[in-house]
């Protein structure tokens, strides 16, 4: 379950960096800059930060569902099943 999770959040990953738009959100959000992200992005917490950032938004949820053959509820399980980001400032 955990690797299925896993590979949700990456396909989330991959959905934010397909619109310049969306991964400047995130990437502020989280506190990253483009230099950083890859650093960022093995740490612990870091795929549970890319779910929690898409469930926040139910319009982002629903296209990255649609966009990746997905109901909501599938990503949703996901964001639980990698546990749950407070706060994912991993500028910090």
């Amino acid at each position: 379950m955990a690797a299925d999770a896993e590979a949700v959040a990456i396909a989330g990953l991959r959905f934010l960096a397909g619109e310049p738009e969306r991964l400047e959100r995130f990437l502020s959000l989280a506190g990253l800059s483009p230099e950083t992200l890859r650093e960022a992005a093995g740490t612990p917490g870091f795929l549970s930060a890319v779910l929690e950032h898409i469930a926040a938004d139910e319009s982002l949820l629903f296209a990255f569902a649609e966009t990746e053959g997905l109901t909501p509820a599938r990503v949703e399980s996901a964001r639980i099943a990698l546990g749950r980001v407070v706060g994912y400032d991993f500028g910090a």
